[in-house]
């Protein structure tokens, strides 16, 4: 560094946005050096602040290549640049940590394993060869580690685990690319494995603890492996048996497994093309550094287990993304399934007691480790819809989810999200943080997590909520909780959330028609809505699309019985060709005077009906399986006729069914035919409904949002029809469109309700 002279100046610069946890004061530092710079760096709670003297030229080339140059994980933001004094220093520093503000925080997501530590993990003459836990600034987790910020290793995880004296001199050395790694760790001073078979441990070690969980898995065992997140269950995804026996022991007899495929070849990926047919975006996406769980057709000649994915031509496929992963993948050799340790639609189990305690009748054996995981995250899942992949569940690599309002609330608030696929999310000045996936709350561990994952959230990012908002739907357990916090509660309908969800996301400033079909949610009119067409914007949405109401036989049951919504379909029009009303003399009954037999219009119950209809699922043993089903085995039948449409007395448009009956019941027509008729009738029905909108009201823009939506044929199909017919199409590309993204609708929708110029 140069000695202070009269052609010297000096910048002191603050920088937010992801700055923490991605190995930017170490580039900083780098930087300063290169450019022959004195001064200092530092973190505070949710900034970096930086002092930089030496020649003004190369000032200048510092803030250009702050920004340009940054680390690939970086998402730095120049917030200030003041001219500073002069100070005698001649070297360029990192600072320890200070508390500061809290409004610029960002929490970084859990990155994957980058190339260098990979190459290094496989060297066998480097000293963290088949490390479980390498890492550097430029990769590992983040987000399931950190307690608190600034980052610094004492706010995280590994506050126990206390550096070598190797280690330390990495950490020291500006040059190495570890420097101030907070994770740093080696088989000396980090985190370990130890492999436990009934009450014995029987390797507390790393290899002799991995290379005794692939011995269980290549003996057919199921193994509970602990991850970055959370544990997952594992098994050999090639062995019918092993997946068979995953499933009893799960009691999980149809809904798909994930499978994670070794990282082979140049791009990794030379496994993928032996089990599936990705094209290019799900390739790209899959060895992505997010590496979440995309949903590919499935190769012909796949060697996978007809179990993972019964009667579905779509798989879930991952790759390694952790150290851990990549070793296992690679000992094993071959495709092994990854599911989520948990009991059905609860957050997946971290605390090695838990997985031991409630899986013990699932798991032949566990594979531990000693790193403590501060707040579960579940993988990511994307599928590719309309052209886009799309977000099915956000978690791992993805969350917690950043979005900038389109202005500042007066207060930080938090909504509570819904029943199903359960998310929460916070809002502050002009950001909204959405949380990643917690599951269904009608267990009592989904409750403990969703209040865990709420008071986590508020602690991170310094906020003290001012008010809730909740879905209309008072019997949610969301919904109860919001109202037993004594704050000020803002309910909001669920459609018109799932609505908000979509124009808020595309920030949307103009009336337009959001498509909002799904399986029930309460509506204005106290009825179960699921088939709306709601015309306008946050704050200020009308119903003007629906279809003909019909009753459910036995209410929510409905839901997990498709041959319940075929009842109601067949007895609202007086149908009794299968003698169904016989068969069931006390349904009908209580059918014909009402008794719980709500009024709905979802699109999501007609599916279901549908599929009953069709002899394809009869019983749900998962969420969306009829229909998922349904989509599966349909043709292309673009030519059907739309529905018959009809204005209601209050002027709603209305779509009647009843026509669909007898396009299912046409047995001159084979099953799949007769599926594929079903979606082009409801996408022509989209667009007819869209374009009596258009001539009455004017409205262009559409959106889609709702689990409907999450079928690729019909909403292929839908924006086709639209795009053809001139319409100006919008659907979440970063929401999800199910009630995972309801979170988020429901603080768009109340913040626009206090502010109408949205």
């Amino acid at each position: 560094m140069t000695q202070i002279n009269d052609q010297m100046s000096a910048q002191l610069l603050t920088v937010s946005g992801r700055v923490q946890g991605v190995g930017f004061r170490p580039f900083i530092s780098r930087l300063a050096h290169q450019l022959e710079l004195s001064g200092w760096v530092k973190n505070r709670a949710g900034q970096v602040d930086i002092f930089v003297q030496g020649l003004p030229f190369s000032l200048i080339q510092f803030e250009q290549q702050l920004i340009s140059s940054a680390p690939p994980l970086a998402r730095p933001v120049i917030v200030q640049s003041l001219p500073e004094r002069l100070a005698n220093l001649s070297s360029f520093t990192i600072l320890s940590s200070e508390e500061g503000a809290f409004d610029e925080i960002h929490v970084p997501p859990d990155y994957f394993t980058c190339d260098d530590c990979l190459s290094e993990m496989r060297d066998p003459t480097e000293r963290r060869y088949r490390y479980p836990f390498i890492n550097c600034t430029q990769c590992g987790p983040r987000y399931t580690l950190i307690k608190r910020l600034p980052y610094d290793r004492i706010n995280t995880s590994f506050a126990g685990f206390p550096l070598c004296e190797a280690c330390l001199a990495e950490f020291n050395d500006p040059n190495d690319r570890r420097y101030h790694a907070q994770p740093l760790a080696c088989p000396r001073c980090g985190p370990s494995l130890s492999f436990k078979q009934g009450q014995q441990i029987m390797a507390g070690e790393n290899d002799g603890a991995l290379n005794l969980a692939v011995q269980a898995l290549k003996s057919g065992l199921i193994v509970a492996v602990k991850g970055i997140g959370g544990y997952h269950l594992v098994c050999d995804a090639k062995s019918e048996e092993a997946v068979v026996q995953l499933r009893s022991r799960k009691h999980r007899p149809d809904k798909p497994f994930a499978v994670m495929l070794p990282w082979q070849g140049r791009d990794g990926a030379e496994s993928l093309h032996e089990v599936a047919e990705p094209n290019a975006q799900e390739l790209c996406l899959l060895t992505d550094p997010l590496r979440p769980i995309v949903l590919v057709d499935k190769h012909p000649g796949s060697t996978i287990a007809a179990s993972v994915a019964p009667g579905l031509n779509q798989i879930g496929i991952m790759l390694p993304y952790s150290p851990l992963h990549h070793l296992l993948a690679d000992d094993f050799g071959g495709p092994l399934i990854m599911t989520s340790a948990n009991i059905s639609g609860e957050p997946v189990l971290t605390e090695s007691v838990d997985v031991e305690q409630r899986l013990s009748t699932i798991a032949d054996a566990f594979l531990h480790h000693d790193r403590p995981i501060v707040r579960p995250a579940d993988d990511s899942v994307f599928r590719m819809t309309a052209g886009k992949l799309r977000p099915v569940r956000i978690g791992r690599g993805f969350a917690p989810f950043e979005f900038t309002l389109l202005y500042a609330v007066d207060y930080p608030m938090l909504a509570v999200g819904g029943q199903l696929k359960n998310t929460v999310a916070i809002a502050f000045n002009n950001r909204l943080i959405m949380s990643p996936h917690i599951g269904d709350m009608d267990s009592l561990r989904s409750h403990v997590v969703f209040e865990q994952v709420i008071a986590d959230m508020c602690r991170l990012y310094g906020v003290e909520i001012k008010t809730i908002v909740c879905d209309a739907h008072p019997d949610y357990r969301t919904s109860r909780w919001a109202a037993e916090q004594g704050l000020s509660l803002t309910r909001v309908y669920h459609h018109h959330a799932h609505a908000s969800a979509v124009a808020g996301e595309w920030a949307v400033t103009k009336p337009m028609l959001v498509f909002t079909w799904d399986g029930a949610g309460l509506g204005a009119d106290g009825s179960i809505w699921g088939g709306e067409g709601l015309l306008g914007q946050p704050g200020q949405w009308q119903r003007v699309c629906s279809f003909r109401p019909f009753r459910l036989v036995g209410g929510e049951r409905a839901g997990h019985q498709p041959w319940r919504c075929a009842l109601a379909l067949l007895w609202a029009t007086g149908e009794n060709r299968n003698n169904f009303s016989k068969a069931h003399p006390l349904l009908f009954s209580a059918w014909q005077k009402q008794i719980n037999s709500p009024l709905t219009s979802s699109v999501g119950r007609l599916f279901d009906a549908a599929s009953a209809l069709l002899d394809v699922v009869q019983e749900q043993s998962y969420q969306g399986q009829a229909a998922m089903m349904l989509e599966t085995l349909s043709t292309d039948d673009l030519d059907m006729p739309p529905l018959r449409l009809y204005k209601s007395s209050d002027g709603i448009c209305l779509a009647d069914w009843e026509a669909l009956i007898d396009i299912l019941q046409d047995d001159r027509h084979s099953v799949q035919t007769r599926a594929g008729q079903f979606h082009a009738s409801l996408a022509g029905t989209l667009l007819n409904q869209a374009q009596l909108i258009r001539n009455e009201h004017g409205v262009n823009k559409v959106g889609f949002s709702g689990g409907v939506f999450q079928n690729k044929r019909l909403l292929d199909q839908a924006v086709n029809l639209l795009v053809q017919h001139d319409f100006e199409v919008f659907i979440p590309e970063r929401v999800p469109l199910n009630d995972a993204g309801l979170s988020f609708g429901q603080l768009i929708e109340a913040t626009a309700q206090g502010n109408r110029s949205f």
